[in-house]
């Protein structure tokens, strides 16, 4: 998948748990690892938004595209 989520780097530059994150968004820790490991078919944008919020960051920080070589 070219689109590469780096919710684990903003977490790691956050010094945030990935349960904490999860509590804060209100939903499940398996379905932020879904999001986390690119194994979701989409994100809402208002997931997104609050994510940005809750890490004090941009929606680029978080998502980065890739091309395939």
């Amino acid at each position: 998948m070219p689109i590469i989520i780096n919710i684990d780097v903003m977490l790691a530059k956050r010094k945030m748990q990935s349960k904490e994150l999860a509590e804060k968004l209100g939903i499940t820790p398996v379905n932020l690892s879904i999001l986390k490991t690119g194994k979701a078919k989409g994100m809402r944008f208002d997931t997104l938004e609050a994510i940005c919020r809750i890490l004090e960051c941009q929606p680029g920080d978080i998502l980065e595209y890739r091309e395939h070589p």
